[in-house]
C-alpha cells in the first residue's frame, strides 16, 4: 500500500476518514461534511452508539454533497489522551474500516486538535505510521484466495495542514515499518523454507542497507569451541550457522565499544530427544523468533540511518531427533569453557545464547548486551500474552526498556534474579545443568544466561515466547507474527544510545 500526504481537501471519489472526538464532538472537516450534507452525520450519530470514544467507528455511506462513497468517522477518544500510541491506533483502525471496502484510494484528513498532546504533524505521521503497520498480510502461499477476500485498497492519503512536516516526520517511522514487516515476514515462513542456511541468506540482503555481515558456519564454529551451540544442531541435517550483522552509524565513535543484540534462533524446535507433544508443535516454526527480531532491527537502525554503533548476533539451528542428536545426560563444553550437563534438550535456546552471547563479548566488547528468546513456557504461565520477561543484572537498563515498551506499546515486565535460583542449576558433574527444575522455570533459564555474562557488561534479558505471535488482531498488529521488540529496542536505541 501506498501512503501519501497532501494539503487539506475532501476527495472526490473513494472513502474519506474523518476523526470524531469524545461526546460526538465533530472536528473541522467533519463539521463541513456535516454541513453540505445537510446534517447527515448528525443523524448517523443521533441514531447510534457512536459517541467519538477511541476504538469506535461509524460508516456513513453516499451523504449527499460529498465526492467520497463513504465516510467513515473514526472515535478519537479524549483530546488530552491523543498521543503517538492513539494517533497509531487510530491510523490503524481506520485502514481496516476501509481496506476491504472495495475502494482502491482512500482519504484520512487530520484536523488539529485542541488540547492534544501532538501537533497536527505528529498526528497526521503517526496515523500513516499505524495505518502502515496495520496493513501487513502474510499471504503468499495463498492461491485460492477470492478477491473479495483481499484488502482493495491501494493508496491511502493523509490530508492535513502541516502535510510536508507529516511527510518528513513519516520518513524514520517507515523504516521502522520496513524492520517490523522484515521480521514478522520471517518469523511468518515455513521451517522448509527458513533454516539456518537461508534466514542467513535472508540477514545478508542488509548488506545493501550498509550493514557489515559475517557468516560462520559449522567447521569456524567447532574452532572457536561452541560446543553448546553445535550439539543443539548435531541432530539436524541443516548445518548450523551463526550471523553477525554491524551497523557502524556513528563513525567517529569507531573506537567506542557498541551495543549489542543477540538473538536464538531456533527455525525449528521439536525438542529433540526430549519431544514436544505432536499438538501445536507448528508453531515451533517461529522459535526463531528471537534472531527475526535481531535481524529486523538492524534493518530499522540502519534504514534510518540511526547515529549509533550496533552489532547483531544470531545464532541459527535446527533441533531435531534422530541418530545423531544430543542425548539427554550429554555433557558439552561451551566457548567460555564451562561445562553444561544437558538434562533435557528441549530447553536447547540457552545453549544457543550461550555461546553466541560469549562469541559477542569476546569479539566486540560491547557495553550493554540484550538478549531476545522465545525460551521458555514458563514465562506465558506468569506473564500470559500481553508483556516480555525482562530479567538483567542493570537497573538503569530496565527502566530504559520498560519506558521504551511503554512509548511503543510493547510491554515488559521485570522478573527477579538471585543467588537462591543459580543454585538450582548447579550439576553434580558438570559446571550446570540446562534446567532447574518445574518450578520458575524462566527464572533459571535467565540464570543460565547470566552466567555467560562477564564483568563490567550491563545485560538485560527479553524472554519473548509469550509476545512472538498472537491469535488476535490489534489496531496496528494483525494476527500472526508480532515482530514484538523491533519497535522497543529501535525506541531504546533513539533514546539512549544515539548521537
Amino acid at each position: 500500500m501506498k501512503i501519501s500526504f497532501a494539503a487539506p481537501a475532501l476527495p472526490r471519489s473513494g472513502s474519506l476518514v474523518v476523526g470524531v472526538l469524545s461526546g460526538g464532538d465533530l472536528l473541522a472537516t467533519a463539521q463541513r461534511i456535516d454541513k453540505a450534507s445537510g446534517g447527515a452525520l448528525a443523524r448517523a450519530i443521533g441514531a447510534s452508539r457512536f459517541n467519538g470514544e477511541s476504538g469506535q467507528s461509524l460508516t456513513v455511506m453516499a451523504p449527499a454533497g460529498v465526492g467520497a462513497g463513504r465516510v467513515v468517522l473514526m472515535g478519537l477518544g479524549e483530546a488530552g489522551k491523543l498521543d503517538d500510541l492513539a494517533a497509531q491506533a487510530f491510523g490503524g483502525r481506520a485502514y481496516k474500516a476501509v481496506s476491504g471496502t472495495g475502494d482502491k484510494i482512500a482519504t484520512v484528513v487530520i484536523d488539529p486538535v485542541k488540547g492534544a498532546k501532538l501537533k497536527t504533524a505528529g498526528i497526521s505521521a503517526n496515523a500513516a505510521y499505524g495505518a502502515l503497520l496495520a496493513s501487513y498480510r502474510f499471504d503468499k502461499y495463498r492461491t485460492k484466495e477470492k478477491p473479495d477476500a483481499k484488502p482493495s485498497l491501494r493508496t491511502l492519503t493523509v490530508s492535513s495542514r502541516d502535510s510536508a512536516d507529516a511527510k518528513k516526520a513519516f520518513g524514520p517511522l517507515e523504516k521502522i515499518a520496513d524492520g517490523v514487516f522484515f521480521t514478522r515476514d520471517l518469523v511468518s515462513e515455513p521451517a522448509n523454507v527458513i533454516y539456518p542456511a537461508t534466514l542467513a541468506a535472508q540477514a545478508k540482503t542488509l548488506e545493501k542497507l550498509g550493514v557489515k555481515i559475517q557468516v560462520l558456519d559449522e567447521k569456524q564454529m567447532a574452532k572457536l569451541g561452541m560446543g553448546a551451540l553445535l550439539g543443539v544442531a548435531q541432530g539436524s541435517a541443516q548445518k548450523p550457522r551463526l550471523v553477525v550483522m554491524r551497523w557502524d552509524g556513528a563513525p567517529k565513535a569507531k573506537s567506542k565499544a557498541p551495543i549489542a543484540f543477540v538473538g536464538k534462533g531456533v527455525t525449528f524446535d521439536t525438542g529433540g530427544i526430549s519431544i514436544k507433544p505432536a499438538g501445536g508443535m507448528e508453531d515451533m516454526k517461529w522459535d526463531m523468533g528471537g534472531s527475526g527480531v535481531v535481524i529486523g532491527l538492524m534493518k530499522a537502525l540502519a534504514g534510518r540511518k540511526a547515529n549509533v554503533n550496533a552489532v547483531g548476533i544470531v545464532g541459527l539451528v535446527e533441533n531435531m531427533p534422530s541418530s545423531t542428536a544430543q542425548r539427554p545426560g550429554d555433557v558439552v563444553k561451551t566457548m567460555s569453557g564451562q561445562t553444561v550437563e544437558v538434562i533435557n534438550t528441549d530447553a536447547e535456546g540457552r545453549l544457543v545464547l550461550a555461546d553466541a552471547m560469549w562469541y559477542c563479548q569476546d569479539r566486540y566488547k560491547p557495553h550493554t548486551m540484550i538478549d531476545l528468546a522465545t525460551l521458555t513456557g514458563a514465562i506465558i504461565v506468569s506473564l500470559g500474552n500481553d508483556n516480555a520477561g525482562l530479567f538483567s543484572n542493570d537497573d538503569e537498563i530496565c527502566d530504559r526498556l520498560t519506558a521504551a515498551g511503554k512509548s511503543v506499546a510493547e510491554p515488559v515486565w521485570r522478573m527477579p534474579l538471585g543467588d537462591s535460583y543459580d543454585k538450582l542449576i548447579n550439576s553434580d558433574i558438570a559446571d550446570m545443568k540446562n534446567i532447574g527444575g518445574r518450578w520458575g522455570g524462566s527464572i533459571t533459564a535467565a540464570q543460565f544466561l547470566q552466567r555467560y555474562v562477564k564483568d563490567g557488561v550491563k545485560w538485560a534479558h527479553l524472554d519473548i515466547a509469550g509476545v512472538t505471535w498472537s491469535s488476535k488482531d490489534a489496531p496496528t498488529v494483525p494476527k500472526g507474527g508480532t515482530a514484538f521488540g523491533v519497535r522497543l529496542l529501535d525506541r531504546l536505541v533513539a533514546d539512549h544510545y544515539e548521537g
